[in-house]
């Protein structure tokens, strides 16, 4: 059985859209079975930076702490997908699956992170101090305290459908040894991936990876992404190589309830891949 866990966060994106995201979610939501979905506390208030250079940061741990509970109530052979909210959702799930699986079984987890933009700026490098740029930097084991929680390595991450990178992400890629791939050869990604050595595999899905042309609601649109077949083929290849730790779908941003109903046939098309 998949659970999907509920995260209408919006306090680490940097948009103008921001409070979007959470009618975005509520909009999946909707569309989910009611008995497998677990719904994530968020809070009302944006927060503070509490000391580190993150802003929100106060609300953001709030909802990790939430993420990490509700995630040790799902069964071990139930699937989990979280659907935000903002990317940043991704760094406390793909820990708690990290080392889950290191412990109980020795597997090594991948990341594969579709996304039009890097998230792998460091809170000193960050040029809107959001969280959400910098959510897969703190999955590799660099960020703010006590943001970061565990670390996935360079060589098991896989950063798919880039096209909008800050001159500081550009020279982490070349310098970390983090995969990356276009995403429009679905069986040489999912290579790539299992080249890689791990065992399982968490996918996590920005809808900005995907071309405007096949989504509006999102909040930072960037021309020449992946079309809705692409995506889906590339998740079901990856999957036929590798099991499924857990994953996660970010950035949807409604600009309205109609237009939340336009794009949902795209969305649970991806919906169906991953579940």
């Amino acid at each position: 059985m998949t659970r999907f866990l509920i995260v209408p966060q919006w306090q680490g994106s940097p948009s103008a859209r921001a409070m979007s995201l959470a009618d975005g979610a509520e909009a999946i939501a909707g569309d989910l079975p009611h008995s497998a979905v677990l719904a994530v506390s968020v809070p009302l208030e944006a927060g503070e930076p509490i000391e580190t250079d993150v802003l929100r940061a106060s609300s953001l741990l709030r909802v990790q702490a939430a993420i990490v509970e509700t995630l040790g109530k799902v069964a071990p052979d139930e699937h989990t997908i979280l659907v935000g909210g903002d990317c940043s959702i991704s760094v406390p799930a793909i820990a708690h699956h990290a080392e889950h699986h290191a412990r109980t079984t020795g597997e090594t987890l991948a990341v594969v992170w579709f996304d039009a933009h890097g998230d792998l700026n460091t809170p000193w490098s960050s040029p809107s101090g959001s969280f959400a740029g910098m959510a897969l930097r703190t999955v590799l084991g660099e960020g703010a305290e006590p943001l970061t929680r565990g670390a996935v390595a360079p060589e098991h991450t896989m950063l798919v459908g880039a096209r909008s990178l800050d001159d500081a992400e550009v020279d982490f890629i070349s310098a970390s040894g983090i995969g990356t791939h276009a995403g429009d050869d679905a069986a040489e990604l999912a290579e790539a991936i299992t080249a890689t050595g791990a065992t399982r595999v968490y996918l996590h899905i920005d809808l900005d990876v995907l071309d405007p042309a096949e989504i509006t609601g999102v909040g930072d649109a960037v021309p020449f992404g992946l079309t809705r077949v692409q995506l889906v083929e590339a998740i079901r290849a990856i999957r036929e190589r590798l099991p499924l730790a857990g994953a996660t779908i970010a950035g949807f941003s409604p600009a309205s309830p109609l237009a939340a109903v336009e794009d949902l046939g795209t969305i649970l098309r991806i919906v169906g891949a991953l579940a």
